[in-house]
């Protein structure tokens, strides 16, 4: 019997652009029970959730097109993008 060493990737949807990508590449975006929108780093928020791809440009293209809003149910904040694009800046420069 073999077996398989390598454990299966969970992969997850970009909403903004679509691509399918390993769940530590994106972040998660949360709208709980009560409404309130925000970014689960832990991945285990209960509510309804969206992933992002960790990048600005994928920010950028959510936030133009109301995607976050449309997928949430939700209206979504700027300050939500903002702390997007501190985050994938921080990233970034860990990186």
């Amino acid at each position: 019997m073999i077996v398989n060493s390598r454990k299966k990737v969970p992969m997850r949807k970009c909403v903004a652009t679509g691509e399918m990508r390993p769940k530590k590449e994106l972040v998660r975006i949360v709208r709980s029970k009560e409404g309130e929108v925000s970014i689960d780093l832990t991945g285990k928020k209960s509510g309804r959730g969206a992933y992002l791809s960790k990048d600005k440009e994928a920010v950028q293209l959510a936030k133009k097109r109301n995607i976050l809003s449309k997928q949430l149910e939700t209206q979504v904040d700027d300050v939500i993008y903002d702390e997007l694009n501190d985050l994938i800046e921080k990233e970034s420069r860990l990186s």
